[in-house]
Order: C-alpha cells, then sequence, then structure tokens
C-alpha cells in the first residue's frame, strides 16, 4: 500500500494532530524525508511523540522507515518518467493493454468499498438543490471537469468552471453564496488554490463536494462531502482517471434519477435544438 491509501485507511482513527502531521508531509514531502520527526513536529505545533505514533497507525516499524517510504513515494518516484517506466516494466511480455485493464478492473472492483449509493445520492442531492455549481480542477483533472460541465449544463444546472490565476478565480467565486456547491477534483497533490476556494466557500455557507483519489482524506481544509477512491495502478506508476470518471458518472446519472421527468425533457429538447442546427 502507498502511504495515501494507508491513510485512507485509517483516517477516521487519526487525531486532530496526526491529520495536522498528513498534511504538512503531503504539502512538503521533501522536506520531510530529509528531516527528523522533531522537525516535523515542530513545524505543525504538535508533540514529537505524534509523528512516532503516526508512523506506526500507519504500519511502519519505525519513524525513520516512515521517512524513507516518504522519499520512495514522494521524492524518488513522483517523477513523471519514473512512473510510466515502472508501469512498462510491470506489463507483462509488452502487454501494456492487458496490464490497463487489469488494473482497471481491480480498482473498479474495490471501488464501491470507498465510495458507496448512499454517498453518491446525497452528493447528488447537493448539487440537484444548488443555485449554481462551481467546478475547480487543475492538471489532468481538468478533463473531469469538462465533462461534469457539459452534462450538469444538459441538466440545466446553473455551472461556471473556475479557471486562471489567483486573481482570476477571486472574481469568479464574487458572487458564491450559501445556495451554491462548489465541485472540486483532487488527485496526485492538493492544488496551490484549493485552500483558500474551500475556505471561501465554507465562509460564506456553501457545500463543498471533493472528487479525489487515495489522497482525498488528507485534503485540507476537509470538503462537505468527500468522494475518494484510489485509482488504477499504484502511486508510483501510471495512473488513469477511469475510478474518478466512474464516479462523476454515477453522479451525474443519480441526479437523472432523482429529477428523472424533467431531464429526459430536457434532453429531448436538446436533441431537436442540435438536429435542427446542425441541419443549417
Amino acid at each position: 500500500m502507498s502511504i495515501l491509501e494507508r491513510v485512507q485507511s485509517v483516517a477516521e482513527n487519526l487525531t486532530r494532530a496526526e491529520h495536522l502531521l498528513v498534511r504538512e508531509i503531503i504539502a512538503k514531502p521533501r522536506d520531510v524525508a530529509l528531516g527528523t520527526a522533531s522537525s516535523l513536529a515542530q513545524r505543525t505545533g504538535v508533540h514529537e511523540a505524534t509523528a512516532s505514533r503516526l508512523a506506526k497507525k500507519l504500519g511502519f516499524d519505525s519513524y525513520a522507515g516512515f521517512r524513507d517510504a516518504i522519499r520512495d513515494e514522494f521524492i524518488v518516484k513522483a517523477d513523471p518518467a519514473m512512473r510510466v517506466r515502472n508501469t512498462l516494466e510491470a506489463a507483462r511480455d509488452g502487454d501494456i493493454l492487458g496490464e490497463l485493464i487489469a488494473r482497471e478492473i481491480e480498482a473498479l472492483t474495490a471501488l464501491p468499498t470507498y465510495v458507496d449509493s448512499a454517498r453518491i445520492s446525497q452528493a447528488a442531492r447537493l448539487l440537484t438543490g444548488a443555485r449554481r455549481v462551481f467546478i475547480f480542477a487543475r492538471g489532468n483533472a481538468a478533463t473531469l471537469s469538462v465533462m461534469l460541465e457539459r452534462r450538469l449544463l444538459r441538466m440545466g444546472v446553473d455551472v461556471e468552471t473556475l479557471s486562471g490565476d489567483g486573481r482570476d478565480l477571486a472574481e469568479q467565486i464574487l458572487g458564491l453564496g450559501a445556495d451554491d456547491v462548489m465541485v472540486s477534483f483532487v488527485f496526485r497533490r492538493q492544488p496551490r488554490l484549493y485552500a483558500a476556494l474551500i475556505d471561501r466557500a465554507h465562509r460564506v455557507g456553501a457545500r463543498t463536494i471533493a472528487v479525489s483519489g487515495s489522497i482525498g482524506p488528507a485534503l485540507a481544509p476537509a470538503p462537505s462531502l468527500l468522494l475518494s477512491a484510489p485509482r488504477s495502478g499504484s502511486n508510483d506508476s501510471f495512473q488513469t482517471l477511469t475510478v474518478p470518471m466512474a464516479i462523476t458518472n454515477a453522479l451525474v446519472l443519480t441526479m437523472a434519477q432523482m429529477n428523472r421527468e424533467t431531464t429526459l425533457e430536457r434532453l429531448e429538447t436538446l436533441g431537436q435544438l442540435i438536429s435542427d442546427f446542425e441541419s443549417r
């Protein structure tokens, strides 16, 4: 198991101080890997013994072993070329397609263990009742934000995808209010502006949903609702968007199920509009 998967498996049993340590590790893995338990504890304002307890809760014999694992996972194996190389080496007899299919099946089979239908329904209700939905994603996750935006628009949801730098984001969420919902897609790393956006959303009373991988339990601030499951492949190899895409599709279809007649009526109207526009 990767460190992030270990964190996810014991997240409910971590203390507040231990959560602070996890967030510091995610934010500054290089500093943690090169430092001591004492330096980590000092930076986060907790007792040094907390670092050792966290290491043991995550299945390590000592803090030194934990620190070595952080180095291997977040520094040595974080390089994109290294991840692809590890995946290529894992493919049997050069069968890349077979290797990817096996990993996808394994991850999708495990998905209900992490995100059940009740949690999907809870998220769907939040989106259905929202005045407006804001979507935030960076890097490869932007693919999912585009997909979600298009599908919500087809259902008549007022959507805005957040883009640009800090100033741009500030202008775009100026009208964010208590009746709104913010959806974030967060995977290998917590984006730099994620915390500021979630802080603002919670300050004005808006609800927040995060679709994430193994890093989900370590997100800071935590979203109102977390839809988090490990993606296919290990943290040190090539990872795909199949699992979060399945979560997103389940979310959209559950919304459609909750508003079946209205959704089907809008989609029929859309189909007619597309036909009219394409015939000209």
